[in-house]
Order: structure tokens, then sequence, then C-alpha cells
């Protein structure tokens, strides 16, 4: 099928989706894990952060709570783990309020994209189920990736198509109550570029369509930082947060490279600084896969993660 091309320039020339970044600051006495009006960001652990620990779902949010985070991002499979061994949506909803956390999003794969029209009929069932057990435990929204069409030597496809697939998902989110962002990945041949996610956001008119950034993938699929404020915040509710060390060229550059906030090359306080929305706050939610991090115990780890966040948040 024959793809087509956008420049980040081109595809914001023409969709004009440009919106003016608030430069405000945060005061000094933040709670970051707390959030009140005014202030700039929510602070969440996506699980990836701890997935090597393997501690189960329940574990996970435990310690996410110790930890001092008020937000998470939960993988799917976690969680049909958590149910298949005998919990319930309904005690998994009761564990979720009692810890005081709110599941921002949830992490899955379903192939929602693909060309293959038998895969893609299966994924969209798959996501179908996923969006129905979700709605269960109170989370709002899902991670729509190009899961399936991302090796390298996937087809490229058109982003016209990408929007009416996008379209079909948008709609099955409107009547589950769970929300699909669409996810850029850097490594994938589709959907690698800020331009095109914003393309693809911006062509559906549909008003629950936003996309997932990720300073990582940034990196990776050669967009600029300077492009995130340039997506506003209607389509932006989480961004994922990590960074990378010097030396690591992108085409290079793999998932476990991944570090902490701070300890990389990444322009973090320049872009965090660009994407303050007080009155409607981004939730920046740590996601790593560092096989070292899945050494050490993991509420250090979720501790850490909390501090690194604060850190090139709040100190400018």
């Amino acid at each position: 099928m024959t793809s087509i091309s956008f420049s980040r320039r081109q595809a914001l020339k023409t969709l004009g989706v440009g919106l003016s970044a608030s430069l405000l600051k945060l005061p000094a006495t933040a709670k970051a894990h707390r959030p009140v009006s005014g202030k700039a960001f929510k602070y969440s652990l996506n699980m990836s952060t701890i997935r090597g620990q393997k501690l189960g779902f329940v574990k996970e949010l435990e310690i996410a709570s110790k930890a001092g985070f008020s937000s998470v991002e939960i993988w799917i499979d976690t969680l049909q783990a958590y149910l298949r061994n005998g919990g319930t949506a309904t005690e998994a909803k009761r564990i979720i309020e009692d810890l005081g956390l709110t599941i921002e999003n949830a992490i899955g794969f379903a192939r929602w994209i693909v060309d293959d029209e038998t895969t893609r009929k299966s994924g969209l069932a798959q996501l179908q189920q996923e969006m129905e057990m979700l709605a269960k435990i109170g989370c709002k929204r899902v991670a729509a990736p190009p899961a399936g069409a991302n090796s390298s030597g996937a087809a490229l496809i058109d982003l016209n198509v990408i929007t009416e697939r996008y379209l079909t998902i948008l709609k099955m989110g409107a009547e589950t109550g769970v929300k699909p962002i669409l996810e850029m990945w850097g490594s994938s041949p589709n959907l690698k570029k800020i331009s095109q996610v914003m393309y693809v956001a911006t062509e559906t008119g549909h008003k629950d369509a936003t996309v997932l950034l990720d300073t990582f993938h940034i990196f990776k699929g050669g967009s600029s930082f300077d492009s995130v404020p340039l997506v506003g915040r209607k389509a932006m509710d989480i961004m994922h947060i990590n960074d990378y060390p010097a030396g690591i060229q992108p085409d290079k550059i793999s998932e476990p490279d991944r570090i902490y906030p701070g300890d990389g090359i990444a322009p973090l306080k320049q872009l965090l600084s660009s994407i303050q929305y007080p009155d409607h706050p981004v939730v920046l939610s740590l996601e790593v896969f560092n096989k070292s991090y899945y050494q050490q115990d993991a509420l250090l780890v979720a501790k850490t993660s909390l501090a690194k966040m604060k850190a090139v948040a709040e100190e400018r």
C-alpha cells in the first residue's frame, strides 16, 4: 500500500496544530505526587519500571502507593494474570481505591492497525474485551501503539488508512468509556514521528483523539523536542518520561538503555518547561525497562523514580 510521508514542518503547517505553551513555573513548595489546582504535572509510575521484579498486579500497586505515587499505568497482561488466578475486577477496583491510586492508563498491544484483515479483526476483538475489562476497574485510557506494524521490515501504512483505523477504536472507546491514546513508537516504520501521530489524531475529527509521546521515542524516531508543545494540552493527557545516556545514536539505542530522568542527556527541563498547563496538569509517567533496576528492591526503584521526576520537573 502506498504510504504518504510528512516532515514535521509540513505536517504542522498543514494542520495548524500549534498552540502557545505556558511558561509558568511551579511553586517551590509543590507536592509532586498530590497535585492540586495550579500544579503543572501529576506524577505516575508505569509498571514497566518494576516489571522485572515480577511482583504481580496487587504488589505492584502497593509498591507504587507506598513510594508516594497516586497515579499509575498498569500493564494489561499483569491484570489478566491476576484475574486468571482468582482475582476479580470488583476486588481489583476496591484495592486500587483503598490504596488511593488512579489508574491513568493501561499498556496493551492489540493489533488494531495492521493491514491483514483477519489479524486486525482479531486485534479489534481483543481491544474490545480489554476496554470492557479496564472499565470495570476504573481505568479510562488504554495505549494504542502500532503493534504488529512495528518491525523493521513492516510495510508503511498510509496515514489516511491509519486515521480510519484509529477512528474505529475511538468509537469503541466512546462506547466502553476507555479512551485509546495513539502511541508514537520511534522504533517503528509507522507512527514514529510527532507529525505523524498528530496528523492521524487531528484527521479523525474526534473529540477524544489524543497522543502518547515518550522522550525515548522522540529521540529514537528523530523528532524535535521543540515540537512537543505544538501538540497542545487537549491532545496530551499523558507523557512518558525517561532519559537516555550519551554516546548512543538513535538507530542503535534500545529499550533497556532507558534511565531515570536527569541521569542522561535528554533536554527534559527545557521540555517540561514548555508543556506546563496548570489548569489541566499533564500526567508524567516514568517508563523504563532497565535491567539493572530490575535487580534492585522494587520500592527503592519506585521511590527513586518519583524523586528523579520531581527533581527534573520542579528544580528549574
